[in-house]
């Protein structure tokens, strides 16, 4: 009887072809279709920068300040190293902090969401909290506190960064968890003996895979920023290790002589968080329902 009760009950609302559909509206979206090309070209960039870079970006000279054209295709910066091989060099530091740090905090944040909205009790009464503690911080003020308690480098940058986008993955995927456990498929799910983890992996966290998508993509290009901010003072990657943001800072100085060691990872910057910004427009538009007739704008 339980058996019968259970197969009248409306099937889940399981999105088909979703790859399918984000690959339809980057063709037919020309906004998606520049925000892709950009993203590409940035992470062939960063992968190729050994093979594809002029100089050692460490490597000094003594051309300072030198202009584009000539030697150095973009110019050199005040200690006379190659802005080019720097800059490609710059793209695979933020690129994969980025990538490192959205990871590591989407697979946190969605284990903590998960627990959270489907469980909820006392997991709830526990989770939610920490999570709006974290999330009431200023983001760029949270990330400077954890990197001057425990110093500046690579390590201490990423752990800050993950620490600072948790939250945000968290109460994504939390109230997609309490919405999805309510609907009459995950009852009779119940109803005919399904174990939690078959429910969670089996119709909570499918329906979950939109929002995700575009929290991941929309949070690196806001990674890259921060690491950039970071980097600027100081407290980020270190030297000699090329990064957009002590690009910048170190070429402020030199801005009435030359503006290219500052405009170079400026633009750098601008296009890839305009790429990641635009893709991640476009995905959305493609998975949510409520968007999908934008797709096409």
């Amino acid at each position: 009887m339980v058996t019968e009760l259970a197969s009248a009950q409306p099937l889940p609302p399981v999105r088909r072809r979703p790859g399918m559909r984000l690959l339809q509206a980057l063709v037919r979206d020309r906004i998606g279709a520049i925000g892709l090309v950009l993203v590409v070209t940035m992470t062939l960039a960063a992968v190729l920068a050994p093979l594809i870079a002029p100089y050692d970006p460490t490597a000094m000279s003594n051309q300072r300040l030198a202009p584009p054209g000539g030697t150095f295709l973009l110019g050199a910066d005040e200690a006379g190293r190659d802005l080019l091989s720097r800059a490609l060099y710059g793209a695979r530091t933020s690129l994969s902090v980025s990538l490192i740090v959205v990871t590591g905090a989407g697979i946190i944040g969605v284990v903590l969401g998960l627990l959270a909205g489907f469980f909820r009790g006392w997991l709830d009464g526990v989770i939610t909290p920490a999570m709006d503690v974290l999330f009431s911080f200023p983001t760029l003020l949270l990330a400077l506190a954890v990197v001057a308690a425990r110093g500046p480098g690579t390590e201490n940058l990423i752990l800050a960064l993950i620490i600072v986008f948790i939250p945000s993955f968290a109460r994504i995927v939390r109230g997609t968890a309490m919405t999805i456990v309510k609907e009459p498929y995950v009852e009779s799910g119940r109803a005919v003996g399904l174990s939690n983890t078959r429910l969670i992996f089996k119709y909570v966290l499918p329906n979950a895979v939109a929002p995700i998508a575009v929290q991941f993509t929309t949070s690196l290009a806001y990674a890259i920023l921060i690491e950039a901010s970071l980097g600027y003072l100081g407290l980020g990657v270190q030297p000699p290790q090329p990064s957009w943001g002590s690009m910048l800072s170190s070429g402020k100085a030199f801005m009435e002589m030359s503006m290219w060691p500052s405009l170079v990872p400026g633009i750098c910057i601008m296009l890839t968080v305009l790429g990641f910004n635009l893709l991640g427009d476009t995905i959305r538009d493609a998975l949510d329902p409520r968007l999908r007739g934008r797709a096409g704008r």
